[in-house]
């Protein structure tokens, strides 16, 4: 029960800094953070006290689904070098520097040791890059990147630390086994995410309850993470190749099941990152309350850590320019490079994998120095960045004023009218009921059609004592009216539903298109989707 009433108090405390950071203008995760830092302090409390091996499985799922369903196949296709070389090399490098550097300043720690610290720093997390730098009007352009960057980095980086702590409890050494290993993990969750998504399409189309499907959508990463790492593949990447397949066959008539899914994410994203900043700030309170005063002595080489994380990242973005340039023509200047260096914050998998070392006679006395420098990166990485994001980016004059976003979703909408014109063209072309050329008269004639009937219910209600009309011919007249008015309503609700059925199938073509912002095409697909939720049920699809 003292559990589950500390999981409520963080959930409260959530909505209180989400509130304070709207009022103040500051990311919500870092006031989570502080906050849950400060009441994990208070005496007598009860600390929250969750297995450091089920701290991923519980928040990782969930997070990087939401994140990745922002971002489409496209964007990985026309990136993949970026990708490659800062999810997985950059990721690497630092591991490795990081490891050497703790080598040499920590007498007789085991290298597999020192590699797992690497691994434990080197991966920014996606997740925090969304919740703070987000908020901060950063250009889309690169707040994609660090996107794209997150989202499979923390699967290098567990790759690596699985590795380090197998070759420490077994005494043998890290070798070129270790990149076969991920090769074939990588190429299991990719199949695995592939799987998940056609199982999600086929099942969606089974299951017709708004509810069931937006359920479907909670248990689908789960069942990724929980699979791949059953099979010894990446739970990472499972649960993003899942999120983009279950996005990429989204179909257009499923609005109402959009529509709930996206209401549902949204808030259990902002639940789900509150406790997991909350669980950090608590943690890394218990990390240092634990060790006391002995924390000084830790202070040299977290510095140096720190020192090198935040070098490597800039070095690494300075030489990532020609690359992003080759790939996707994001000619990236000194100022883009500042900014994507300020931003490589670290979060959820670093602490979760720094709480999982194992306390045991390999890792010896060592455990909690490994600890509480990683604990130093992710404050140093996190807290002054994500406060100061906003700031910097207003300094360098890069804060987005919404005009590229705006034009794109311009360019989306005029594309999804286009298509919604024509296949309402094609619908009614040889139809003797309607006429493109009539479509736009119908509103005005059905106001017509109204004005005369209000006119005339005087007459028509007027009836005899045994139920007969008093003008019989007037009656018929009206009724032909009614009639009229009933059959342009309809033909009037069918064409916009034509419409917006070909209008939501453009926008779906679009998103998957290089080029196209996922998220400006969703901004649009959402405005879509509401519309034809005001169509009547009975004709939603029918046409």
């Amino acid at each position: 029960m003292t559990t589950l009433a500390l999981v409520v108090g963080l959930l409260a405390v959530t909505v209180v800094c989400v509130a304070l950071g709207e009022r103040w203008r500051l990311p919500y995760p870092i006031l989570m953070l502080l906050a849950s830092s400060a009441i994990a302090s208070i005496p007598g409390l009860p600390h929250l006290q969750i297995d450091a091996h089920l701290i991923l499985p519980l928040l990782l799922p969930p997070l990087l689904f939401a994140t990745a369903q922002k971002t489409d196949w496209s964007v990985f296709i026309s990136r993949w070098r970026t990708l490659l070389a800062l999810a997985v090399g950059l990721t690497a490098v630092t591991a490795a520097l990081v490891a050497g550097t703790v080598s040499l300043l920590v007498p007789g720690i085991a290298l597999p040791l020192a590699v797992m610290l690497g691994a434990m720093v080197a991966p920014p997390d996606p997740v925090a890059v969304e919740a703070v730098a987000g908020p901060a009007k950063m250009p889309r352009r690169l707040l994609s990147m660090l996107q794209t960057e997150g989202l499979f980095n923390d699967a290098v980086a567990i790759v690596l630390f699985t590795a380090a702590l197998s070759a420490l409890d077994s005494g043998a050494s890290l070798g070129v086994g270790l990149v076969v290993d991920f090769l074939v993990g990588a190429i299991i969750a990719v199949g695995i995410g592939f799987a998940l998504g056609f199982g999600y399409r086929f099942a969606s189309r089974m299951v017709t309850t708004t509810a069931a499907r937006t359920a479907m959508s909670v248990v689908v990463p789960f069942a990724a993470y929980i699979a791949a790492e059953e099979l010894h593949a990446s739970g990472v990447i499972a649960v993003v190749v899942t999120a983009l397949e279950t996005k990429r066959r989204a179909r257009a008539e499923d609005s109402e099941a959009r529509i709930s899914r996206a209401t549902f994410w949204d808030v259990a994203n902002l639940l789900v990152t509150g406790i997991a900043f909350g669980l950090m700030g608590m943690q890394l309170r218990d990390a240092v309350a634990e060790e006391g005063m002995g924390v000084l002595d830790y202070v040299p080489i977290a510095a140096a850590v720190c020192a090198v994380v935040i070098v490597v990242r800039a070095i690494g973005m300075l030489l990532i320019r020609p690359v992003a340039r080759k790939d996707g023509g994001d000619d990236l200047s000194w100022k883009d490079s500042v900014v994507l260096t300020w931003c490589g914050m670290r979060g959820l998998a670093t602490l979760a994998l720094a709480l999982a070392i194992p306390n045991t006679e390999a890792v010896g006395d060592h455990r909690n120095l490994v600890v509480i420098v990683a604990s130093a990166v992710l404050l140093v990485t996190l807290v002054p960045t994500g406060l100061g994001v906003g700031p910097l980016l207003k300094a360098l004059k890069l804060q987005d004023d919404g005009t590229v976003t705006m034009g794109e979703i311009r360019e989306l909408t005029a594309r999804a009218q286009g298509a919604a014109i024509e296949a309402i063209r094609d619908r009614f072309e040889n139809s003797e009921e309607i006429t493109p050329e009539q479509l736009a008269a119908i509103k005005q004639r059905f106001q017509g059609l109204r004005k005369e009937l209000d006119t005339s219910t005087q007459a028509v209600v007027a009836m005899n004592p045994d139920g007969t009309p008093v003008d019989p011919e007037l009656h018929q007249q009206m009724l032909a009216k009614r009639k009229k008015l009933r059959r342009g309503r309809e033909l009037m609700v069918a064409a916009q539903t034509v419409g917006l059925d070909a209008a939501r199938a453009e926008v779906l073509q679009a998103r998957s298109e290089p080029g196209v912002d996922p998220e400006a095409a969703d901004t649009v697909l959402r405005q879509l989707d509401l519309q034809m939720l005001a169509a009547p049920p009975q004709l939603r699809g029918k046409h």
